[in-house]
């Protein structure tokens, strides 16, 4: 079996969050969202219902771009809304300022010159914390800390600031949302046409297979390798760069999560696949081997 072909059966949510759809059926209908298509294109299907408000909008940091779908509850009004969205968009910006290992000024440039401490403020405490969480997780494949100049958690930091925004809309009353970076992406709720997201999730670089198709109500799914940068991920155990994979995508309840496992992946290559069994809450959706 290839590994980027492992059996579909495995990961289904008894509650249900995710679950796979069968191919045929899913043709029919067209999918809310599309992931690794080449524009990871929106594709919103119908109005909202009438007790709903349907919002998209989309925002570049000097990050990535996000695109984010809200189908919010009517008694929030669009002010409301609007004050949500605006909130979860500062969010998204100020993790950009203020956490990117690019930035010199950012409180990550200034760990990595010892002139705080992981400990001197909360969110960054947060972040470092689950950075050594996951460089346990995956066998030291994902190491923040093997990285020339020092930490930088670029690897799930997208994923990171994805949770965090999503936070905030929860904290405003939406709970039925999708979060869209790239090839990345958080879903809550329901799709503004009443059903779960509908997710094509399209071969990160085989063009001609079709894409899997999900409906979800929670979860994430994170990608690495589809930036087109051969060497953007490092082997953490030689400094050399990864040469495995062409692309590692993962799914799973948390993107920060998903995001740090599909950069393990991708690194580890074949090795990686042993951290989804035993129960995991987390998949390889695909983990495709460099020609």
């Amino acid at each position: 079996m290839r590994i980027d072909e492992q059996p579909r059966h495995r990961w289904v949510d008894e509650q249900p969050r995710t679950r796979w759809v069968d191919q045929s059926a899913f043709a029919s209908r067209r999918p809310d969202l599309r992931l690794g298509a080449r524009s990871h294109r929106l594709d919103p299907a119908g109005g909202a219902a009438v007790d709903r408000i349907a919002v998209q909008h989309t925002v570049r940091t000097g990050a990535a771009e996000y695109s984010l779908l809200l189908n919010a509850p009517t008694w929030l009004g669009r002010r409301g809304v609007g004050e949500a969205l605006a909130d979860a968009v500062a969010e998204l910006r100020a993790v950009d300022l203020t956490y990117s290992p690019t930035r010199p000024d950012s409180l990550v440039s200034r760990l990595r010159r010892g002139e705080i401490s992981p400990e001197s403020y909360a969110p960054l405490t947060d972040l470092v914390d689950r950075c050594a969480a996951m460089r346990a997780a995956t066998d030291g494949w994902f190491d923040a800390w093997a990285v020339p100049g020092g930490f930088d958690p670029g690897g799930l930091l997208g994923g990171w600031a994805v949770e965090r925004a999503a936070a905030r809309l929860r904290a405003a009353g939406i709970h039925d949302y999708a979060v869209v970076a790239g090839a990345d992406l958080v879903v809550r709720g329901h799709a503004p046409h009443g059903g779960p997201w509908r997710v094509a999730v399209h071969h990160p670089t085989d063009r001609r297979r079709a894409p899997l198709a999900l409906e979800m109500t929670a979860g994430a799914v994170g990608t690495s390798g589809v930036t087109g940068r051969r060497g953007h991920v490092v082997d953490p155990h030689t400094g050399e760069p990864a040469d495995q994979l062409d692309a590692a995508t993962v799914i799973g309840p948390d993107l920060a999560v998903a995001d740090a496992y599909a950069t393990a992946l991708y690194a580890a290559g074949p090795a990686g696949l042993a951290w989804f069994r035993n129960g995991s809450d987390y998949r390889a959706l695909f983990a495709h081997r460099r020609r």
